[in-house]
């Protein structure tokens, strides 16, 4: 099911033995458009310390109650590597994170997360909320040596890594001009990928919301806050616009994507997972 950023706001993580605190922003991968971690807030506990919650350890959400638990301790994040949350995260502090963590990395392979889609099914043996910390050690252990070698190469390349809340505000230009700015996004609570950027219009389209599709994106300048689109102002005009307060269904992501002309990321991602392209 798709969320918005805003409903993921302000939802509490809680650890195997309490609550860790509230989410306060998301960081995407601004290449494979997909959340690599969420921003939690820990409150009084930790002193309001800031502290990154990656996707592999949520278990099954608490929609209801806006409850994400995870896999981990409120100790083991007492005790987790620091990282100053409103800097770029570099490379090396997620090699950090995922070694005190022993999670796999994500980066490589054909899938969103290595090898598969879903954050979950890079842990070998995976059960859902409370697997072992021994199947991830060995997870990280029976890596083959290309792949370790090709993590060392990694470790000082650029992760991507975005702020979902600053990116909200951004001007989406299309071929042909302005057509508003990014007031939100549509979040794949399965995979974790961004599947829309949400576009107010009301400049120019009064009470008009629209979905740009990261697929869509011709480029992002992340220094002028804009984001360009290969669609025209008219098509986007005759598009179907996008209620807020409603529920949007694969008819009508159908609909969307064939008044554009584009295929749905749903075909690329019913292939093997060799086969899988990033959004």
């Amino acid at each position: 099911m798709l969320r918005t950023l805003k409903e993921l706001h302000d939802y509490t993580i809680g650890a195997v033995d309490g609550a860790i605190g509230q989410v306060t922003d998301l960081f995407l991968d601004d290449e494979a458009w997909v959340v690599r971690y969420l921003v939690v807030d820990t409150g009084g506990w930790l002193s309001s310390r800031k502290v990154l919650i990656s996707p592999m350890a949520i278990g099954e959400p608490n929609w209801a109650e806006q409850l994400l638990p995870v896999s981990i301790t409120k100790e083991q994040v007492r005790n987790s590597p620091d990282v100053d949350t409103d800097k770029p995260v570099t490379r090396q502090h997620e090699l950090d994170y995922s070694g005190y963590y022993s999670y796999p990395y994500y980066w490589g392979g054909g899938g969103y997360w290595g090898g598969g889609m879903v954050p979950g099914m890079m842990l070998a043996g995976y059960g859902g909320f409370g697997s072992p910390q021994a199947i991830r050690e060995e997870t990280q252990n029976a890596r083959s040596r290309a792949d370790q070698a090709r993590d060392a190469r990694d470790s000082h390349a650029d992760p991507h890594l975005r702020s979902c809340k600053a990116i909200t505000g951004y001007h989406i230009h299309a071929s042909d001009g302005e057509i508003g700015h990014v007031c939100g996004m549509l979040i794949d609570d399965e995979t974790w990928a961004v599947r829309y950027l949400i576009v107010d219009t009301s400049n120019w389209l009064v009470g008009h919301q629209m979905l740009v599709a990261p697929q869509w994106i011709e480029g992002v300048s992340w220094a002028e806050e804009t984001v360009s689109v290969k669609l025209t102002r008219q098509a986007v005009k005759d598009a179907p616009p996008f209620e807020p307060n409603g529920t949007l269904t694969r008819d009508d992501e159908v609909r969307l994507h064939e008044h554009y002309g584009r295929r749905g990321y749903w075909a690329a991602e019913d292939k093997p997972v060799t086969e899988a392209t990033h959004v």
